[in-house]
C-alpha cells in the first residue's frame, strides 16, 4: 500500500505541486481510501515528508566509471536529468520542501544520505591515485553539481547534458589539480 500511495503523491506533487497534493487525490489515484491516508499520514506534509524519506530505502548508488571525471559526468547527468524531465518530481519536491517545517527537514536528511552515499567517488578516486586521501567529498560533490541545480533550479534557464558534463569535468580537474600542487 505504501508504494501505492507514494507513487500516487509522487505523480500529483509533479503535476499539481504543493498547492495542488491533496488527500483526496492521492486517495483517487491510489486507490486507497482517504481515511486510511488520514489515519497513517494525517495530512498532506506527512505524505511529503513520507516521500523524502523513502528516498534513504531506495538501493541507488552512483555509477563507476573507472575516473574520478566518468562519475561526476554520471552523477551530474542524473541530475541534469531529473531536473529537467516534465515534470519534474525533483524540482516539484524541492519546491514543497519549502512549505513546511517537516518538508525541509526531510529534504535536509534526503540529501544527507545522497551525499553520504556518492562520498564513495572520492573514495575510489584517492584509491586510484586521482586524488590525495583527505578531499572533502562534500566540497567536491558541490563544485560538480552546483552549477547545474543553480542553473536549472534558481535560474530557471536551460542546460544541455554536454553543459552539465562540462561542470563535472571542471570539478575533477580542480580537484585533480589541487593534488598535483599538494593543495587541501
Amino acid at each position: 500500500m505504501r508504494s501505492e500511495v507514494l507513487a500516487a503523491v509522487e505523480a500529483e506533487l509533479a503535476e499539481h505541486g504543493y498547492d495542488g497534493l491533496t488527500i483526496d487525490a492521492v486517495a483517487v489515484r491510489s486507490g486507497v481510501h482517504r481515511t486510511t491516508l488520514y489515519r497513517r499520514w494525517k495530512s498532506v506534509s506527512g505524505l511529503l515528508v513520507d516521500l523524502l524519506e523513502a528516498g534513504a530505502d531506495d538501493a541507488w548508488e552512483p555509477a563507476d566509471t573507472g575516473s574520478l571525471e566518468g562519475d561526476l559526468i554520471a552523477v551530474n547527468r542524473e541530475v541534469q536529468a531529473a531536473l529537467t524531465a516534465r515534470p519534474s518530481v525533483t524540482q516539484a519536491v524541492i519546491a514543497a520542501s519549502f512549505r513546511t517545517p517537516e518538508a525541509a527537514e526531510a529534504l535536509t536528511r534526503f540529501w544527507d544520505d545522497r551525499y553520504r552515499r556518492t562520498a564513495v567517488l572520492v573514495a575510489r578516486a584517492v584509491d586510484r591515485g586521482e586524488l590525495p586521501a583527505g578531499v572533502d567529498a562534500h566540497q567536491l560533490l558541490l563544485t560538480a553539481t552546483g552549477p547545474v541545480y543553480h542553473q536549472l533550479v534558481l535560474l530557471r534557464q536551460p542546460m544541455s547534458r554536454a553543459q552539465a558534463d562540462h561542470h563535472a569535468r571542471i570539478a575533477a580537474k580542480a580537484f585533480a589539480a589541487a593534488r598535483a600542487a599538494d593543495l587541501p
